[in-house]
């Protein structure tokens, strides 16, 4: 299926605001099906967050800042990027089993932070918040280990920065 990827630069100085943005846009395109959208952090001309978006149709136009090709291209490449939006994300709610979590939605590797696989029949608690990221090609979470052998998103909605003590 071809895809139109399309990187965007608003200048976002934290995930959290870029984050924001990409909820309001997706609501006001109608949550189309298919749509697949990302953060990215990127350093050119300085650091911040840059967005990509993709989509099964053909849209004209591309990425005109730095930022914006880094993002595009990165998403593209699926190599890097954030997904804060993607098939199945609304389903990812409560505690499910990593099958259940690849079975509803775009995500399609769960990995244990190190990077061992995570087993199907493993639960994970997804705390209502999955951010899975494009990894070797395909959409990845990264986990952490819970009580009883279950598994949390490695990424906490509500985490502290690195280095916010300096």
């Amino acid at each position: 299926m071809n895809r139109t990827v399309v990187g965007l630069d608003l200048d976002h100085d934290s995930v959290e605001a870029a984050e924001h943005w990409l909820h309001e846009l997706v609501q006001r395109l109608g949550r189309p099906a298919g749509l697949v959208a990302c953060t990215h952090l990127v350093y050119e001309p300085h650091p911040h967050v840059a967005l990509s978006l993709s989509q099964p149709v053909e849209v004209d136009g591309g990425p005109h800042t730095a930022g914006a090709r880094t993002a595009a291209a990165r998403h593209e490449a699926r190599s890097g990027g954030r997904a804060v939006y993607y098939p199945g994300v609304d389903a990812l709610t409560g505690t499910l089993t990593v099958a259940e979590v690849i079975e509803r939605s775009a995500v399609e590797r769960v990995v244990m932070l190190g990077g061992a696989e995570a087993a199907p029949e493993t639960v994970l608690h997804t705390l209502d918040y999955v951010r899975p990221t494009w990894t070797d090609g395909r959409l990845t979470l990264v986990t952490r280990p819970a009580p009883e052998g279950s598994l949390v998103p490695f990424e906490l909605k509500y985490s502290t920065p690195c280095c916010a003590d300096h």
